[in-house]
């Protein structure tokens, strides 16, 4: 049987929300073995005058539990 959890985690880019996607997922997975899905959640940015200044993203991140772990 396979069992995921689920967590809620958010991060940041000065360049574009799919970088900050692809950022938040890599250090996540620094820490967290087995991820298996990403979904958005939530996608917002700060405006700095007339232009985006950095990319706001929320994530549900899935992983497996790995139950022989010790």
């Amino acid at each position: 049987m396979t069992v995921e959890k689920h967590l809620k985690v958010s991060g940041t880019s000065t360049v574009s929300w799919k970088d900050a996607i692809i950022q938040t997922v890599n250090e996540a997975s620094k820490t967290i073995d087995y991820l298996t899905n990403v979904k958005v959640l939530e996608q917002t940015a700060k405006i700095d005058g007339k232009k985006i200044a950095e990319y706001y993203v929320v994530l549900d991140l899935s992983f497996v539990i790995d139950r022989d772990r010790d």
